[in-house]
């Protein structure tokens, strides 16, 4: 059972509309759902849509920021639980350490960077965390295209792509939180390293 779901988006207020709304969407669907939300920490972009309606609509909401960008004045002061941290990488084990799922929103590139981490954990059995990519209007559709070209040309496993989901509206990425099952997974270095 799900949790607590960490939240990777951007951090961006120059956004198409559309990304905004079902930001705010999957905050009112995982709010409704009572599972917490971890999320970096901000009052900015796609990820403060969320966090913002998540939280107006009743949800436990843990930020974790890095004292850097704290120092900025973009941090969120309405989270029932703040985490400051040394750095990025910091951040990134504390947001791991405090959930059990992600979502992937649209976002740049260190979106792209957290929810990459969190798949090698995953294929490193590290963890075993439902990860989703929710591509809002197409936005991870050429991201998802690498992937697969990487799994074809055997830079990864046949089954890696078993590893995360995308989920091509709000409503298919809470479905998949709400019946997500761990895979028996055992780290094994035939596995691991078949192709």
């Amino acid at each position: 059972m799900i949790n607590r779901v960490c939240i990777f988006a951007s951090s961006s207020d120059y956004l198409d509309e559309v990304y905004y709304e079902e930001a705010k969407k999957l905050g009112q669907m995982l709010a409704d759902c009572n599972i917490d939300m971890v999320y970096g920490g901000s009052r900015l972009g796609i990820m403060w849509a969320c966090a913002g309606t998540f939280k107006q609509s009743g949800g436990k909401l843990i930020g974790v920021m890095p004292e850097k960008l704290n120092d900025c004045g973009v941090s969120a002061k309405i989270c029932d639980e703040f985490f400051l941290t040394e750095g990025m990488r910091e951040r990134k084990a504390k947001m791991d350490e405090l959930s059990d799922a992600v979502i992937a929103l649209p976002g740049g590139f260190g979106t792209l960077e957290e929810v990459s981490e969190i798949i090698v954990q995953k294929q490193l059995c590290y963890n075993n965390k439902a990860i989703v990519f929710l591509n809002i209007n197409g936005f991870y559709d050429k991201l998802i295209e690498f992937l697969d070209e990487i799994i074809l040309k055997k830079f990864a496993g046949k089954d890696s792509a078993n590893l995360y989901y995308v989920a091509n509206s709000v409503d298919d990425a809470v479905v998949y939180l709400k019946n997500y099952v761990p895979a028996n997974r055992i780290f094994d270095k035939d596995v691991i390293y078949k192709r």
